[in-house]
């Protein structure tokens, strides 16, 4: 088991203990409840702490990003969802994100996942972005894919920002969050937002270059197989 950031549960006989002095002063996580609780007892509950940061983008005019070379970036059309799907499976099998977020772990979540961010109604076209690489004999493949979300009025929130391992180190995560951002304020909104897992610590200096700062600290429930 990867080696996690927080861990707030002991287990005796097959039964969650949850261990008081780890919480956080008047914080209370959600779904679990405090007490015990019955489990696997192969399983274990561990608490992986993220960061929600936000980004003011009435301070800012976002401009579309400049990609490397072979690289470039498509919008949405509808005919994309499952080359979407395909590059957030290709890009979060394996990762820890996929241990936290189970759907982003297998083909088939990946397209439930793009299904319902598609259809609801608070989805954001313009924010949402597929990236293709073409190589030198003219063949292309998707490498990196995020979606953007409504959360009201005024909120943008980034959904799964996935580059797949191999075309990592080009650059792609910031292109990807920086066409976003450029979506949302062609759409009006003032802010937006993410969620970041502590442990990627990439990501987190990533998004802080990007304007983005911490707004909250949330603890998310994975249960996790002993190895």
């Amino acid at each position: 088991m990867p080696a996690q950031e927080v861990c707030l549960a002991e287990h005796q006989n097959g039964v969650c203990h949850v261990i008081p002095s780890f919480v956080p002063s008047g914080y209370r996580f959600w779904p679990f409840v405090f007490g015990d609780r019955q489990t696997n007892p192969s399983m274990s509950i561990t608490y992986i702490k993220r960061y929600r940061m936000e980004v003011d983008l009435t301070r800012q005019t976002v401009a579309p990003p400049r990609l490397p070379a072979g690289y470039r970036l498509r919008a949405w059309s509808k005919d994309l969802v499952d080359i979407h799907a395909e590059t957030k499976y290709l890009s979060f099998h394996g990762e820890l994100d996929a241990e936290i977020f189970p759907s982003l772990g297998t083909p088939d979540g990946c397209q439930r996942l793009m299904q319902g961010i598609s259809s609801g109604t608070g989805f954001v076209p313009e924010a949402t972005w597929l990236i293709e690489f073409t190589d030198p004999q003219g063949r292309s493949e998707p490498c990196a894919t995020i979606q953007g979300m409504n959360l009201d009025h005024h909120f943008g929130s980034i959904q799964n920002v996935g580059v797949v391992p191999y075309h990592r180190g080009q650059g792609l995560g910031s292109a990807l969050v920086t066409a976003a951002l450029f979506g949302f304020q062609q759409v009006g909104l003032s802010r937006a937002c993410l969620e970041v897992t502590v442990q990627n610590k990439n990501a987190v200096r990533l998004y802080q270059r990007l304007g983005f700062r911490r707004a909250k600290t949330i603890y998310k429930s994975v249960e996790m197989a002993h190895v």
